[in-house]
């Protein structure tokens, strides 16, 4: 207790914490975004075919989808530290065995271990926020956070493009290495170990592997059909389903479940969650959609796309710590409703400027539906974990996490489903300027809908938690 009192108080313990935390989060999204960019390289190495290279991606994001929930619960019982620290020895050695891959499976497996101590990162480093600064200023660590990941995300196509072009393939794993030993050595010196509540209870087993189940199936239903509807992609849904319906009825059950449903009858959690999975499955759209409308509709060159598509993150990183203190001044409830206000504005009117004012209207949207972005994640982020119980921190910032990574997975599937039929043919990559066009307003036009029904879910919470305290 001690020991946690000296780094809530000290100033450069509290900074050491926060650079350590913020490294494990900017890792994990780099290695979300950094091997994308390789595909193209890999199977010529390897002698493989897109479908087979693509699991490279896809190791990572299954592992750390499906694990993040359980290393939560992990960390509230046996310790958040521990499992840190643990995740990013993983995350390094994992880094170093995929440069040295000698084969595509030996990669493959390298990038799932890569995944799995992605999740510990990705699950824990948030639990520790009530631990290392005032309450008062958890609004601001939200918005770094969100920053952080924002860069790491940013950083991926063009750092790694730049890493292959200069020292080959392997350098863009190679890379983490040192990052990842720096942010061990860091949360080692300054994350305080925290408290392991006596009679927290068992690890549900059973429940891990039914939730793992259940997002496992989900996500390969999402990414494998590319948002393609057959057999394979309907099976998949039914068994996530099936695993969803057994893993709720086994958590009422559970003596010690893994998520407890108590924790769901907390005021306002599930629509927080709810809307963190639609902002997500929206922050897709101009990921899927944007290069395909700057290049066929605008003219743009792959250099120009690249530079243009680097606007949101330029503007994240510009706004996430703003937005930390908006919310620390304002209010939670205040600025989540202003960030998805803000967000609806930027996805409605970006295909009306777009049409008008061409580059400069698509820009202008752009840079009014990012930092509504930034502000909604640091008020809903910081509203969810400010309440939550010491034995419930890693749980909670995992679930938080899973939110926006489901919402992810989604969004590249389902808004790439609605643009390809809006536009008209499969074949995206070759169709006609005004097809594509027609394909961002129909797609953008979805995403606003999505973003006003998750303010309207939003409202009506925190109406109902007034007219409940009332």
């Amino acid at each position: 207790m001690d020991h946690m009192h000296v780094i809530a108080t000290d100033r450069s313990g509290r900074m050491g914490a926060l650079a350590g935390l913020s490294l494990a989060i900017l890792l994990s999204s780099l290695g979300t975004s950094i091997a994308n960019v390789a595909l193209p390289t890999l199977g010529p190495v390897f002698s493989a075919s897109f479908q087979q290279v693509q699991w490279v991606v896809l190791a990572y994001l299954l592992a750390s989808t499906v694990l993040i929930a359980g290393i939560g619960r992990l960390g509230d019982l046996f310790g958040r530290r521990l499992l840190l620290l643990g995740g990013l020895a993983l995350f390094s050695v994992a880094s170093l065995l995929a440069a040295a891959a000698p084969s595509l499976a030996v990669l493959i497996v390298a990038r799932a271990f890569q995944g799995g101590g992605a999740a510990a990162m990705m699950a824990l480093a948030m639990a520790f926020v009530s631990e290392t600064v005032p309450q008062e200023r958890i609004g601001s660590v939200m918005g770094l956070f969100g920053t952080t990941s924002a860069v790491g995300t940013a950083l991926g196509p063009s750092l790694g493009g730049l890493l292959i072009a200069t020292f080959g393939w392997p350098s863009i794993f190679l890379i983490a290495v040192p990052f990842g030993i720096l942010a061990f050595a860091l949360v080692w010196r300054f994350v305080p170990a925290g408290r392991v509540a006596k009679g927290a209870g068992r690890f549900d087993l059973v429940g891990a592997a039914l939730l793992a189940a259940a997002l496992g199936a989900y996500a390969l239903a999402m990414t494998v059909g590319a948002g393609g509807i057959d057999a394979w992609n309907v099976g998949l849904l039914a068994t996530a389903a099936v695993a969803a319906a057994l893993f709720v009825i086994r958590q009422r059950r559970a003596a010690f479940p893994l998520i407890r449903p108590a924790a769901f009858r907390r005021p306002g959690f599930a629509a927080s969650l709810v809307a963190s999975m639609q902002v997500a499955t929206v922050i897709m759209v101009t990921l899927v959609v944007g290069p395909f409308y700057l290049s066929r509709t605008l003219g743009l060159g792959p250099a120009h796309v690249g530079f243009v598509l680097a606007t949101g993150p330029v503007v994240s990183v510009l706004t996430g710590v703003v937005a930390g203190r908006m919310v620390d001044r304002f209010g939670a409830v205040r600025m989540t409703l202003a960030g998805l206000a803000a967000m609806a504005a930027g996805a409605g009117a970006l295909p009306m400027l777009a049409g008008l004012f061409g580059l400069a209207g698509y820009i202008a949207a752009i840079v009014v539906l990012t930092p509504g972005y930034q502000l909604f994640q640091a008020a809903n982020n910081a509203a969810v974990m400010s309440g939550v119980p010491e034995g419930e921190r890693g749980v909670t910032s995992a679930l938080l996490n899973l939110s926006r990574n489901l919402g992810l997975i989604t969004g590249a599937s389902l808004m790439g489903a609605i643009f390809t039929l809006a536009v008209g043919s499969k074949d995206v990559a070759n169709a006609g300027g005004a097809a594509v066009a027609t394909g961002l307003h129909v797609t953008f036009g979805v995403a606003a809908a999505l973003l006003l029904a998750a303010l309207a879910l939003m409202a009506f919470r925190f109406a109902s938690n007034r007219s409940g305290t009332a």
